[in-house]
């Protein structure tokens, strides 16, 4: 049965792209999702929703994009994210289990061998990210012919696929840049992940040239604004732009990445550097929001976001981490847990406060980033084993309501007894900061917060347990 359906689809494809090539600019993408989270696609380019797809009976899906703009476009599915390059005529289906999202998906059709190229790249960059990591703490010479190897052998791979298939000017510039910013963003990481906490050393330290390809730095690729490599390289080029700045000025040997002199460093670098609009503002957005989440000092806190309110324009974002920097400060050690309303899968609303009577660990998760949903849930059954004495509240941030939410508890079979979801996520989430999704609060049996940011997965979280216990 399954030959004979997707037979139909490809002759549907092939009649209507005859019939469209009089018309000239479209393209087709479906697929089938195997142990699909939820029922729909959604469909992105540029940030922007251009539709949500849904699967049929066999969890199968099929759309036209009628006025194509030729390029990167992003699907999404039960919280995995995946881009796909799409050109005039293509027809790529799509084939993925969920189980195993990136590793099992694969492309066929007109224009899957440029996309099967760029996933089995992006599957190989993971594993070399750990490679690089060990890498990196050899001397610089050393680093430097391993991930000119790394980048030597990508193009000579790239080579190949070019002459052996008629490849368009579009794919080899994203190909290319593909491997160029991953390699920019490698020497960039260098002196952070290198050991020792006297990063001016190993600055200069480094043989002359090592940042040469600077030269060649475009800030304000609109383009590439979209692409994860290009993005990774951007925070990592400019966390070591402003670490040069930082020691520049400062008479401290040890670097400490949440200084405030270091942080506005690099707010000022992006203002200074960046005039692209969506580049320069998600920038000054990422700095600004990841150092008020992880800082503890309230005059630090109130710097960083006066300055990142004096360079950036957009409105909304300022108002929204005005407000995000306000609660923060409500969030404070020793303060009171906010009253949230959650509900139960009774359909019960509860307020949050009624359910903390012993040491309590809230944890958040949504189907948005579906590997940290399971991966947690995971640590969190291992923790309550460990520490029965500890409560583990488990909220679902989402706002899909109680039968979406239940469903990837029940897939995966997690019991669903102290797990919520909040009854109206949005003021929620900003009440009580939820940024990364990694963030959990520790809370005291008075229901006082003992700790406002931890992360599960830290290798002294244990430890803050064992404090939060014996308080």
């Amino acid at each position: 049965m399954k030959i004979y359906v997707w037979a139909f689809i490809a002759t549907f494809l092939f009649f209507s792209c005859k019939k469209d090539n009089i018309n000239g600019n479209y393209a087709y993408i479906g697929g089938e999702i195997i142990n699909p989270n939820n029922d729909y696609v959604v469909l992105s380019k540029s940030n922007e929703v251009l539709d949500t797809i849904k699967l049929d009976g066999r969890n199968r899906f099929i759309y036209k994009i009628t006025h194509l703009d030729s390029g990167l476009y992003t699907f999404r599915h039960g919280g995995e994210i995946q881009m796909v390059l799409l050109e005039p005529n293509d027809s790529i289906m799509l084939r993925l289990n969920t189980l195993d999202f990136d590793e099992s998906l694969v492309y066929t059709g007109e224009g899957a061998r440029k996309n099967n190229y760029f996933i089995n790249e992006f599957l190989q960059n993971e594993v070399e990210e750990k490679k690089i990591f060990k890498y990196c703490q050899l001397k610089p010479n050393e680093y430097e012919k391993k991930v000119e190897s790394i980048k030597v052998n990508k193009l000579s791979k790239l080579k190949s696929f070019k002459d052996k298939y008629d490849s368009s000017d579009l794919f080899n510039k994203i190909a290319e840049a593909n491997i160029n910013y991953n390699y920019y963003f490698n020497k960039e990481i260098y002196p952070f992940v290198h050991y020792g906490n006297n990063k001016n050393e190993i600055l200069e330290s480094l043989p002359e040239g090592f940042y040469d390809y600077r030269k060649l730095i475009n800030y304000n690729d609109d383009f590439l604004k979209d692409y994860l490599n290009y993005n990774s390289f951007l925070r990592s080029h400019f966390n070591n732009l402003a670490l040069k700045e930082h020691y520049n000025h400062s008479k401290k040997d040890y670097f400490n990445e949440q200084s405030v002199c270091y942080n506005l460093d690099k707010l000022r670098l992006i203002d200074s550097l960046v005039t692209n609009k969506e580049i320069k503002e998600y920038l000054l957005h990422h700095y600004t929001i990841s150092f008020i989440n992880k800082n503890k000092d309230l005059e630090g806190n109130e710097a960083i976001l006066t300055s990142y309110l004096n360079k950036s324009n957009n409105i909304e974002d300022k108002k929204m981490i005005a407000r995000y920097t306000k609660s923060i400060t409500n969030l404070k050690r020793g303060s009171q847990i906010p009253n949230i309303t959650l509900v139960n899968y009774n359909n019960e609303e509860l307020n949050l406060n009624s359910i903390i009577n012993s040491p309590t660990v809230l944890c958040f998760w949504s189907q948005t980033f579906y590997k940290h949903f399971k991966q947690s849930h995971y640590k969190i059954n291992d923790l309550k084993m460990k520490y029965p004495e500890v409560k583990f509240i488990v909220i679902n941030i989402d706002d899909y309501g109680l039968e979406a939410s239940l469903k990837p508890l029940k897939t995966n079979n997690f019991n669903v007894a102290d797990e919520y979801f909040f009854k109206n996520p949005e003021s929620a989430m900003e009440t009580l900061a939820i940024y990364p999704m990694t963030k959990v609060m520790l809370i005291d049996k008075d229901q006082k917060i003992a700790t406002n940011h931890a992360n599960i997965f830290a290798l002294n979280f244990e430890e803050q347990l064992l404090g939060l216990i014996n308080k």
